[in-house]
């Protein structure tokens, strides 16, 4: 079995829960990758018929402080964590040529994010629920498709920009089930966003090695990509103590507080 030939399988199956097996068996066998092979697919990776996606904007808004809406709430987490598996995958079978420890390091992230995405799941079913049940967007999903053709700015804008978002979102959502008495969601959270740090981490430490390999200056060929691909602007509150351990720079925390509206 060669890892970035595995990984391409995973990434096509559509089920989460056979996707998620597949990528914990994966991450155990621990393969050795070929940085040389050239791999190709079309379209988007495998996913289930529902949820039925549609635009940000037409999704409710629902009230964590009952069961539905909590649900609702981690349903939308548990989308994210599928396609952070799915995210995962692409950055290892993707991208030839890295070395094997960048390989290594994006099949533990997809390992992670397919014990999150389990975990949500084994929750949103004491709610009554099931990954499927509510509509989701592809937001996460079009900035990855979008950076396909360079890995440069996919560790600039997917890791470090998309995913980063989750650092400064996890804990006022997590203050927000405190008050609703959700103290297993709570303690789901505190996992992802331990292990969130070091995937954040493994976008930053791997585009800064991509960077210095290619003689480029982090932060302005940062801004550069950001304004290419269109990248989210960032919203205040930060949370500067999770980003600072995930590897962002003083300088980077600097612009993110020093700008009402970032693309950092």
């Amino acid at each position: 079995m060669e890892l970035r030939a595995a990984a391409l399988d995973a990434w096509r199956l559509p089920d989460p829960a056979a996707k998620a097996a597949a990528v914990q068996a994966l991450a155990a066998a621990a393969p050795a990758p070929d940085p040389a092979l050239r791999l190709h697919a079309e379209g988007a990776p495998g996913h289930p018929p529902r949820p039925l996606l549609v635009p940000l904007s037409s999704l409710p808004r629902r009230s964590p402080f009952t069961v539905e809406g909590r649900a609702a709430l981690l349903h939308a987490v548990a989308h994210i964590e599928f396609n952070a598996i799915n995210l995962a995958l692409d950055a290892v079978w993707r991208f030839a040529a890295m070395p094997p420890a960048y390989y290594a390091d994006w099949l533990r992230v997809a390992a992670e994010e397919a014990t999150h995405y389990g975990l949500l799941a084994q929750h949103l079913a004491t709610l009554g629920h099931a990954y499927g049940d509510f509509d989701a967007h592809d937001g996460l999903w079009a900035m990855t498709a979008r950076t396909a053709g360079d890995i440069v700015a996919r560790m600039a804008l997917v890791p470090r920009t998309l995913e980063a978002r989750g650092l400064d979102a996890t804990p006022p959502m997590q203050e927000k089930l405190k008050r609703a008495g959700d103290h297993g969601a709570v303690a789901i959270l505190d996992i992802i966003l331990r292990d969130e740090i070091g995937h954040v981490a493994v976008g930053n430490r791997w585009y800064r090695w991509l960077c210095e390999r290619d003689g480029l200056e982090p932060l302005a060929h940062y801004a550069r990509l950001a304004a290419q691909h269109q990248a989210p602007r960032l919203r205040p509150p930060f949370n500067q103590a999770a980003r600072l351990a995930a590897g962002f720079s003083a300088a980077e925390i600097a612009a993110l507080e020093s700008a009402p509206e970032s693309a950092l």
